[in-house]
């Protein structure tokens, strides 16, 4: 068995349906290799990057609780945030969210696992960086929490603790679930010292 492929069947035609700040809502008309064409509605994103922040010594991940407004919850999340600077390293992107996000900074950064959150429906791609040797650190200059972020809490909490709550059902976020269940997988397999560097190739964003 092989992993995923990059494969693009061709576009005829694009239509944009709406336009917000951060995706546009398009459609596409596509044609099949069998000669039929469909239409696909979907959103565009710019891409994402996430850090799961675990303290080996207290064996603790640092959890945010943020408000989302559009599935009307406050989510227990890790920290993350948009790719939205032009040509912004990966790593310097998560890098920084962590420091505007918790005030914390790592010594040690390695890629924990690469996922689309909703790709029958939304372009984005996520990447999820284990950060590791913590510290804590100031905010980026000139950067002041606005809205959701505004309300938002942090703490540690204990690796276990969350990996039961995760199978519960009681935490959702994607980007905690993929990134803290990767975490436990390479954890129990041995695997923590072969994590793929944080510099590691993205298929997605090739």
């Amino acid at each position: 068995m092989r992993g995923d492929a990059k494969k693009s069947w061709p576009v005829e035609e694009r239509t944009t349906l709406g336009c917000g700040a951060i995706s546009t809502f398009v459609n596409e008309v596509v044609l099949t290799p069998a000669g039929t064409r469909m239409n696909r509605q979907f959103l565009t994103h710019p891409g994402a990057v996430a850090v799961v922040a675990w303290d080996e010594a207290a064996d603790e991940i640092l959890v945010l609780r943020q408000y989302r407004h559009p599935v009307g919850m406050e989510l227990v999340e890790i920290p993350a945030g948009l790719l939205d600077v032009e040509g912004e390293d990966y790593c310097l992107a998560a890098q920084r969210e962590l420091a505007e996000e918790a005030e914390i900074q790592a010594g040690r950064w390695d890629v924990l696992v690469d996922i689309f959150s909703t790709p029958g429906a939304c372009e984005e791609s996520l990447r999820v960086f284990l950060a590791r040797d913590l510290s804590s650190a100031p905010r980026p200059q000139g950067f002041v929490p606005e809205d959701e972020e505004a309300e938002m809490t942090s703490t540690f909490t204990s690796r276990a603790a969350i990996v039961e709550m995760i199978l519960n059902g009681e935490c959702e976020s994607p980007s905690l679930v993929s990134g803290v269940l990767a975490l436990e997988t390479a954890r129990l397999l041995g695997k923590l010292d072969d994590l793929r560097p944080s510099d590691a190739p993205w298929l997605a964003r090739q």
